[in-house]
């Protein structure tokens, strides 16, 4: 009986381990995953402008940058002043690069000699511009409108002109006009050369 016994074991032990080694070596269920091709970078537009020989709108691959760009527009000008761009940057899509031109140099004018003299200024004996005269004021008839004219009197200073002559009479002298009030020596030498006291009424 053991022996039978043993055998039965032997059988289904058997076919336990034929069953296991017959689904591992059966191939992995489901669908495979394709690999897809990297997809190819799409190249963007930039707009360069300015001092160089092809400007417009070119087309660049990423992670171009500004020297890139100058040469796809087919270089610089000879006009065209590079110190103010940074030709490393990095470009994006839509970008425009202006590349300026150089401000070109003012020639400066002759300069005259100092002992140089004009065909004007070479006669010596040249007539001098003519002066026009200006009426004197006579501080003894004049309105203050008329007084207001000369420098440094304002309404205040006029009507006390007016006001003194009232009181003390005619001023026999221009320098008797500093004896109104307001009136110093700095005033007096503006208007000495515009005022008189001729033809007292």
């Amino acid at each position: 009986m053991k022996n039978w016994w043993i055998v039965v074991l032997g059988v289904i032990f058997g076919l336990l381990g034929a069953g296991i080694i017959y689904l591992a070596s059966q191939p992995p269920r489901g669908n495979p995953i394709a690999l897809l091709p990297p997809p190819t970078p799409i190249p963007f537009q930039v707009h360069i402008s300015g001092a160089v020989i092809n400007p417009g709108v070119h087309a660049l691959p990423p992670g171009s940058r500004v020297q890139d760009a100058i040469e796809a527009a087919g270089g610089f000008t000879p006009q065209a002043d590079s110190s103010g761009l940074n030709l490393a940057a990095l470009l994006e899509d839509g970008t425009r690069v202006l590349v300026p031109s150089q401000i070109p140099t003012a020639t400066p004018a002759p300069t005259r000699e100092p002992n140089a003299q004009s065909p004007q200024n070479q006669n010596p004996t040249s007539i001098p511009a003519a002066t026009s005269s200006t009426p004197l004021i006579n501080i003894n008839t004049a309105s203050q409108p008329e007084l207001e004219t000369l420098s440094g009197i304002g309404p205040a200073t006029a009507l006390k002109i007016i006001a003194f002559r009232q009181e003390n009479g005619y001023f026999s002298s221009i320098e008797e006009i500093q004896k109104v009030s307001g009136i110093g020596p700095a005033t007096f030498e503006k208007i000495k050369a515009f005022i008189t006291v001729d033809e007292q009424p």
